[in-house]
């Protein structure tokens, strides 16, 4: 079962040497790269969210296994959706394969996730992901988890599963959360309530995450599979995060009057 993309020559250029060329432009001076047991990453489309995605990735050590957690804007298919183990998706550079193993692990483990593809089929957040991953870490193997919201005990009994399976696995894994922050509020606004949200996430705390995304009214799209991806690299033994790059959309348009707030954190 192969994936076709549904965002290509939308969010980010359909033709693999415009792509090439675009994260290109993105590349930052070389640095020393870090070992991260996770990232979160923005998802819209490259001209406003493309710079803090590249700028993330590319202070991290590449992985070949990754586990990338999206939200589900589409509200199609299961609560916590699997992309069926035997598949791989399309995009401009190629395909990149599910990770049949770690998707037949975490399925094995994990009563809460359900093999599903209609949950995918339209939707956008993992795919983004993929090109940037691409670019900067070569061919690699995923498991593509679309996440609905639903609450905290919810969110660690999905990420002790997770947890469960990556144990069971010899090699070092990637987790991804896919989120953009706040949306359609004055920069201003935007970048003083993503700060209340990132400040919980940096000290991953997805319990605090939740409360400060509820009472100020945050309208972070990917509130679901941060909260278990902090939930699980906390099960990791995680200690510490930090912020590659946060940008809102202004950065790229200059219109400060309605913005989109951008992320890029690590977790070692």
């Amino acid at each position: 079962m192969v994936r076709k993309p549904v965002v290509s020559g939308k969010f980010y250029p359909q033709n693999s040497k415009d792509l090439k060329k675009l994260l290109d432009g993105f590349k930052v001076p070389e640095s020393s790269k870090c070992s991260a047991r996770a990232i979160i990453l923005p998802h819209a489309g490259y001209v406003y969210s493309g710079k803090v995605a590249a700028t993330t990735v590319s202070k991290v050590i590449p992985k070949k296994r990754i586990i990338i957690l999206g939200n589900n804007h589409t509200g199609l298919g299961e609560g916590f959706a699997l992309y069926p183990a035997n598949g791989s998706w399309e995009m401009p550079f190629g395909r990149v394969a599910i990770d049949e193993e770690l998707a037949k692990m975490i399925l094995k483990e994990a009563d809460g996730i359900k093999e599903d593809y209609v949950a995918h089929e339209y939707e956008h957040s993992i795919e983004v992901e993929l090109p940037v991953l691409y670019y900067y870490f070569g061919d690699f193997r995923f498991v593509a988890i679309a996440c609905q919201e639903a609450g905290l005990l919810a969110y660690r009994k999905i990420a002790s599963q997770i947890y469960e399976a990556i144990k069971m696995i010899k090699e070092d894994i990637l987790l991804i959360a896919s989120s953009d922050m706040t949306h359609y509020e004055p920069d201003a606004t935007a970048r003083a309530k993503d700060s209340l949200a990132i400040e919980a996430i940096v000290n991953l705390d997805e319990e605090e995450l939740l409360k400060k995304t509820h009472s100020g009214n945050i309208t972070m799209c990917g509130v679901a599979p941060v909260a278990i991806l902090l939930s699980c690299v906390k099960l990791l033994g995680a200690r510490k995060a930090h912020v590659a790059l946060y940008q809102t959309s202004a950065d790229a348009s200059g219109d400060s009057s309605s913005v989109v707030g951008y992320a890029g954190i690590i977790i070692n």
